[in-house]
């Protein structure tokens, strides 16, 4: 099954304190991080290992499904992890450079709930909880992420696609390029139209 390709649609809509809704198509790629194609982290599984024996897990058999570097770059801002024993793992990315990852143990249907503990956007204090929607991807991929705080709902993410054939053509696209570009320029569209931001705190060193 691996490595499986997908072509998707990335969804972000925000609905307080103002709404704002943007979708652009990516590319994401389910490999096994023991044997990963070129263009990953060679160094994900040892990672991944050394995070989940801190909290007394093991994850057996791994799939990753997360961006290929293309031309040198990649920014992923989800990279989620199914393991054998049953325990997922989302690794959250901010344009910052920082990475946090939330140790999951969804039910029969992918789904879970984590506090959150991790700055990601400027417009969002951390505080609040997630669910998540995370089955093991198939022939379809149908991710999504909630954040929940006590006045609703303010922000859902989805990932959306279909598997498809790894061709050169589908493996040379430039989405890498884009996907922190298009991060940032939404985040400038908010900031023009006055959305208060949130200060972020130094991490300690």
């Amino acid at each position: 099954m691996t490595p499986a390709l997908y072509r998707c649609t990335i969804t972000h809509v925000r609905s307080s304190p103002l709404r704002h809704a943007f979708a652009y198509d990516g590319w994401l790629w389910l490999v096994d991080p023991d044997d990963p194609p070129r263009g990953f982290d060679t160094g994900a599984r040892a990672e991944l290992d050394a995070f989940l024996a801190g909290h007394g897990e093991r994850a057996g058999g791994v799939v990753m499904l997360a961006g290929r570097r293309t031309l040198g770059h990649v920014f992923n801002p989800l990279t989620v992890y199914w393991c054998d024993t049953g325990v997922v793992v989302a690794e959250v990315r901010n344009t910052y450079g920082g990475r946090h990852r939330y140790l999951l143990r969804p039910d029969a249907h992918g789904r879970a709930e984590t506090g959150k503990e991790f700055y990601v956007s400027p417009f969002h204090p951390v505080d609040g909880h997630y669910t998540l929607r995370l089955p093991r991807p198939g022939e379809r991929l149908d991710l999504a992420v909630t954040l929940h705080r006590p006045e609703g709902r303010p922000f859902v993410a989805t990932v959306r696609g279909r598997r498809v054939a790894p061709t050169l053509r589908n493996r040379l696209r430039l989405a890498p390029l884009l996907t922190g570009a298009r991060i940032r320029r939404q985040g400038i569209a908010l900031y023009l139209r006055g959305l208060p931001v949130v200060p972020r705190k130094r991490e300690p060193k």
